[in-house]
């Protein structure tokens, strides 16, 4: 708790009390904001505080599309082990191997064993050598060559600008959507290479209509997948907390702000000053990140290796985890700290059992409807069986002996209808041969809170660095391995260059949660260290 302007230990019950009575003045002008990294439990209590306090929950995170994954996501019974010859695999606006390794593998194996792989991305990545087709966009026209697709495919064609049909040669563009359309199956994996919200909310629905548009939903192996950022960024959508347009807005209109598994400061300096606009700012957290030294109060939470709880995966495969070691004293879930407070505010949340808090979201959140903790705890004999209690084994395999979990059913299974719905991707203007785009891109290892307090993994963890083509390094006198300064808009900082084939000319590659404020394509100007320091 903050006295005389220091954070000092304080017990729960006076911060509790502290708490739920400056909520309670704040009211309707609560704000709630929490990421993918918290469980579904997690969520469910802090968005019942919200809605009984009449406030705002908001997802942390720059990726739309986990409402349309609900509707026409990969069916029941979906297994990438059984893609194959017949199947076909679009991944889009992805750098599947530093987004999503796993997604990676399995889909490099589907590709292997005859699916064809259509690979769509404004640059290289290790993808392509495995794909049957591979199509380029300029950044920014990610949402635009998908519906080229459906316009290939459709009567109903999109009204499309010219800029939109001539992305690429109209041969590559049927080729792609003819192999896509007469496919038996065919599952889309959408990413975040270089998009922010608006740009991902007009790329999803793009891919859901062509989905819709060429009857692959509602059935296994066929449907949508996020490729999110965080391991329950869509059990985020599915408890109800979606990203907002502009957060700092949100943040000024906020009277109090509770923060639970985000660093909106850290990521982003230009946050504090509307963090601190509000009231009352409380931070749950597991380290004293930049945006909990700001708060007004501090609440510790476990860490997921301390307690139990689910999580629901892209293919929107709830799954239960355990504890791993004894969690510290001083510390509580964060669903039981939210219902702590909600007690105080006389709102029934469950504090106790984390599986009577999946029995009331089984009770309220139709598609988990099915879902109890039994149901995720059974399991079944897998195949193939790989020595696992045998002297020799191969690989890493390991016999699972605490849950498959359950798969939900998205509403096009349940034989729901799902229209289709037209969002004219934005116009990114942007001069090619005179400006320099910095681009946000994903690294496997970055900076962020759940990679960054580890010491294990700093080896792993580069510099922040800027990537860019080597024709264009050379175009602005730049060196590989030396510091620049980028300016984007007001906020100017240094970091090193990389050279990065991959990336298109005039394109500077900047990695997320690594410092950098660039969280959309932006026009930057770049000068090397000395000679900014010169002028």
């Amino acid at each position: 708790m903050r006295k005389n302007g220091e954070l000092v230990p304080t017990g729960w019950d006076e911060v509790l009390e502290l708490v739920a009575g400056r909520l309670k003045e704040a009211g309707d002008g609560v704000l709630t904001l929490a990421s993918g990294r918290l469980t579904n439990e997690d969520l469910f209590n802090l968005r019942q505080l919200t809605q009984a306090l009449g406030g705002k929950a908001v997802q942390y995170g720059e990726m739309a599309g986990g409402d349309l994954v609900a509707q026409v996501g990969v069916g029941q019974g979906t297994n990438f082990s059984e893609m194959g010859a017949g199947t076909a695999i679009l991944v889009v606006a992805s750098d599947l191997e530093e987004e999503a390794p796993i997604y990676w593998l399995r889909v490099k194996q589907a590709a292997q064993r005859g699916a064809k792989l259509i690979v769509i991305n404004p640059r290289s990545t290790k993808l392509d050598r495995y794909a049957t087709h591979v199509l380029r966009y300029p950044y920014g026209a990610e949402a635009a060559i998908v519906l080229a697709l459906i316009n290939a495919l459709s009567a109903k064609r999109p009204d499309l600008p010219e800029a939109v049909r001539s992305l690429a040669r109209p041969g590559d563009i049927e080729a792609v959507a003819r192999a896509f359309g007469e496919a038996e199956n065919a599952v889309v994996l959408f990413g975040s290479e270089g998009t922010d919200l608006t740009a991902s909310r007009s790329l999803a629905q793009a891919c859901a209509n062509l989905l819709i548009a060429t009857n692959h939903t509602g059935r296994p192996n066929n449907g949508l997948i996020g490729v999110w950022s965080r391991a329950n960024t869509q059990g985020a959508w599915d408890m109800g907390f979606q990203p907002v347009d502009d957060l700092e807005a949100a943040f000024r209109n906020a009277r109090a702000i509770y923060v639970t598994a985000a660093d909106p400061a850290g990521d982003h300096p230009g946050m504090a000053d509307a963090l601190h606009s509000a009231g009352f700012l409380v931070v749950q957290e597991l380290f004293l990140t930049e945006t909990a030294r700001l708060a007004d109060v501090v609440l510790p939470a476990q860490a997921f290796i301390e307690r139990e709880g689910t999580l629901t995966n892209g293919e929107r495969r709830v799954q239960r985890f355990y504890p791993a070691i004894p969690a510290r004293p001083e510390t509580l879930p964060d669903f039981a700290i939210t219902a702590r407070l909600a007690q105080r505010l006389g709102i029934d949340l469950e504090g106790r059992i984390v599986m009577r808090v999946m029995e009331r979201i089984a009770a309220q959140v139709r598609d988990y409807t099915r879902v109890t903790y039994q149901k995720l705890a059974e399991v079944s004999e897998q195949w193939p069986i790989i020595g696992r209690a045998d002297l020799y084994y191969g690989g890493t395999s390991y016999e699972n002996s605490q849950g498959l979990g359950f798969q939900l059913q998205p509403a096009a299974q349940r034989g729901e209808p799902v229209p289709l719905g037209w969002l004219q991707p934005a116009a990114l203007v942007f001069n090619a041969e005179t400006g320099l785009l910095a681009v946000p891109v994903t690294r496997l290892y970055d900076r962020g809170q759940t990679v960054w307090p580890s010491n294990l993994l700093h080896l792993r963890i580069p510099e922040p660095t800027v990537g860019l083509n080597p024709n264009t390094a050379a175009s602005l006198g730049i060196s590989n391995g030396v510091m620049i300064r980028l300016q984007a808009g007001e906020n100017v900082i240094e970091l090193l260059t990389r050279f990065d084939e991959t990336a298109p000319e005039r394109i500077a590659l900047v990695p997320r949660s690594m410092g950098v404020p660039v969280f959309a394509p932006t026009p930057v100007e770049i000068k090397v260290v000395e000679e900014a320091l010169s002028k």
